[in-house]
């Protein structure tokens, strides 16, 4: 079975989450050694990864249900009007 290719949008909010998530552990840890930027880069990857995973869970659309087509095609048949009766116009003798 072959694996899905990933959409624009899980590419997109997956990076972003790598960025943000790596520049706000880096701030807000204050790290200068290698070790503890390894860990910040490899946690972001992995916050990365599970947003990127769970965006088409938010946005899943029920499959599409095929209906078998009907046996013989339905036509709607309306009859003509009938035509209006004629009125008769008497001329007023003058």
């Amino acid at each position: 079975m072959a694996m899905p290719r990933p959409t624009a949008a899980q590419l997109a909010y997956g990076s972003c989450t790598v960025i943000f998530s790596t520049l706000a552990m880096l701030l807000l840890s204050q790290t200068s050694s290698a070790v503890g930027i390894a860990i910040t880069a490899v946690a972001a990857l992995a916050l990365g990864l599970l947003v990127a995973m769970t965006v088409p869970l938010s946005g899943k659309r029920p499959a599409a249900v095929e209906h078998p087509a009907p046996e013989e095609p339905v036509r709607a048949s309306v009859p003509a009007p009938a035509p209006a009766p004629e009125r008769v116009r008497e001329r007023a003798v003058s």
